[in-house]
């Protein structure tokens, strides 16, 4: 049976471009599987379109927008506008999955939009979207979960740099992805140059011991019926660090499965899932370590990975439909739950006197 699936993607975000590879991605999967799609877009200015033409990628070249319907929600539905506002479509939504990279997008707010009106959701909930969205954050629930992450220092301005001694290390704005505004520090000058570009992209930032001879490993992660499903790991490489080209422009070389030893791999979905299971995730989560030697260190917590990991997790697109049917079945199946539990109403508002909130 055909089930109307919104794909958000886009977003108030520098990663913007590549969350539209992504959400064009998935909604060709899923319409190619037979589901009616509704690609919702969501401009840098937060702007939010719908129509079938902003699932084909070639609409947004030389930095285009696609024309198209303004779209907005109501409980249960999507609803498509008119320009002068009224309802021409309304869609009762099945399921939604969130494909935006970066800013409030991953962030928790497509999560919180998606719980505010009763939609059900196939990706991160609000509080691990908006947690581990923030790198020092992250480094907090890890260390709470007994988890070992690189050592660190945060910063709100740049007058922190002074606890900064060791030298070299790795600035990072503490909420963005895709490695933009991460640089590598060898000196103090290069430290202050480095948190300039961070805190013009955001407003604090993460300084990291750098690890010169360190391996970059990934692994992806997802739960159906409660039980959670980790892929094989994979190897990253890049110079000094691993930049945005590596990771999109083709720059970089990736070997899947990564050539580690057993006892390693297995430590690292280990992670992947107790993590997974401890913060009650759902959807496709990648994380990203750090190998040092035989020590892992989390880097960083995807909730909604580039191309939602669809390689690590899956042989062919067509395995990757039915995964992700499976996660929009098991995301309606906990919706219809959680909204079966009673709401109650204490009757404390009839101990208070019917002018007790009036200002005299």
């Amino acid at each position: 049976m055909c089930k109307n699936i919104v794909v958000f993607f886009g977003g108030a975000s520098c990663e913007n471009e590549i969350s539209i590879i992504t959400g064009a991605m998935v909604c060709n999967v899923l319409k190619n599987g037979g589901q009616k799609v509704y690609p919702v877009y969501i401009t840098q200015g937060g702007e939010f379109f719908c129509a079938d033409c902003l699932a084909d990628i070639k609409n947004y070249s030389d930095g285009r927008i696609p024309e198209a319907p303004r779209a907005a929600f109501e409980k249960g539905n999507l609803l498509v506008l008119s320009k002068r506002g009224k309802i021409k479509e309304r869609a009762p939504v099945y399921c939604a999955l969130n494909c935006c990279h970066g800013g409030w997008g991953e962030g928790g707010g497509i999560s919180g939009l998606c719980l505010s009106m009763s939609l059900p959701l196939a990706s991160a909930g609000v509080f691990e979207s908006s947690a581990l969205m923030d790198k020092y954050l992250t480094k907090i629930i890890l260390k709470g979960l007994g988890v070992p992450a690189v050592e660190y220092v945060y910063l709100r301005d740049i007058s922190g740099a002074t606890a900064i001694k060791n030298f070299p290390v790795i600035v990072k704005p503490a909420r963005l992805g895709s490695s933009i505004g991460v640089e590598k520090a060898d000196n103090r000058e290069e430290l202050i140059s480095a948190l300039k570009t961070a805190f013009e992209l955001d407003s604090a930032a993460i300084v990291e011991r750098y690890i010169q001879n360190r391996r970059e490993i990934n692994c992806a992660a997802y739960a159906v019926g409660g039980e959670v499903v980790t892929s094989p790991c994979e190897e990253v490489f890049g110079g000094s660090l691993l930049s945005y080209d590596d990771k999109y422009s083709g720059s970089g070389r990736r070997a899947f499965p990564a050539d580690l030893q057993k006892d390693i791999s297995e430590r690292i979905r280990g992670i992947t899932k107790n993590v997974y299971s401890a913060l009650g995730m759902r959807g496709i989560v990648r994380f990203d370590f750090i190998l040092e030697g035989d020590d892992i260190y989390v880097s960083e917590i995807n909730t909604v990975p580039g191309s939602l990991s669809q390689y690590l997790l899956s042989q062919n697109y067509s395995a990757f439909y039915k995964l992700l049917m499976a996660l929009i079945d098991d995301a309606r199946k906990e919706h219809s739950l959680n909204n079966s539990k009673l709401l109650i109403n204490t009757g404390i508002i009839n101990n208070f006197a019917s002018n007790a909130c009036k200002i005299k």
